[in-house]
């Protein structure tokens, strides 16, 4: 491919650096599509009705999600790069879908504050990530069980609304997408540089990579937006 071409006669290292602007450009422009999306759904009526105006729209659009993440995530393999970029853009988009509510539930002032805050952490973490010679491969497990721990902490907190556990899970829950947004860029990053023969289009790889970051940020955004706001 010519494509793969371009990377003969690069060191490993030097592959990581190039591909990892590949993957911080596919997770922006993932973030612009939801951004987009957020604002036009908020801006129409009938996108709110269609969405909102039921349980099902939302169960719907979580449904589709988990599915064009699974997906994606099963068959990067198999499918082609423009196939895998397009359900990207799609799942994009259907975030946005949902992150629009949060337009109505915080002021603007907060969701700026929380933006940026959340790239500013963002953007050290995945340089903590990138630049450290320490091997985080340990935090993984860590992280991913403290991440479920969340998950069903936050399932038992719909019947028990408790206030305090919802400012334990706020808590817990940044300092864990905190954690995985280093653990995953350094996973990324050696991913790249290893260039497993059998997965040979590195674009590919690249837009696997820009998948976690992009949750991770969204998820950190979340996280952080319920630390610093209040709800209208």
């Amino acid at each position: 491919m010519g494509y793969e071409r371009n990377y003969r006669g690069m060191t490993g290292e030097a592959v990581a650096q190039v591909t990892m602007n590949k993957v911080y450009g596919w997770m922006s422009l993932a973030l612009l599509v939801s951004a987009g999306t957020a604002l036009l759904t908020a801006s129409s009526e009938a996108m709110l009705s269609l969405v909102y105006g039921s349980r099902l729209g939302i169960w719907v659009l979580v449904i589709a999600e988990l599915a064009l993440v699974i997906y994606l995530t099963a068959r990067i393999r198999s499918i082609s790069f423009g196939t895998a970029a397009t359900m990207m853009g799609i799942y994009a988009a259907l975030n946005g879908v949902m992150l629009s509510s949060i337009l109505f539930l915080f002021e603007m002032r907060v969701i700026y504050t929380a933006f940026f805050s959340t790239a500013l952490t963002f953007a050290g973490m995945s340089a903590v990530g990138y630049f450290t010679k320490r091997d985080l491969s340990g935090w993984g497990s860590l992280l991913i069980m403290g991440l479920l721990g969340i998950i069903i902490s936050s399932v038992v907190n719909i019947f028990l609304a408790s206030s305090t556990l919802d400012a334990v899970i706020t808590y817990i829950g940044l300092f864990i997408f905190v954690g995985l947004t280093a653990y995953d860029t350094q996973k990324i990053k050696r991913m790249l540089a290893v260039q497993d023969a059998s997965f040979v289009d590195t674009r590919k790889m690249a837009l696997m990579g820009a998948l976690s970051l992009y949750l991770d940020f969204i998820n950190l955004f979340l996280y952080i937006l319920r630390l610093f706001g209040s709800r209208r």
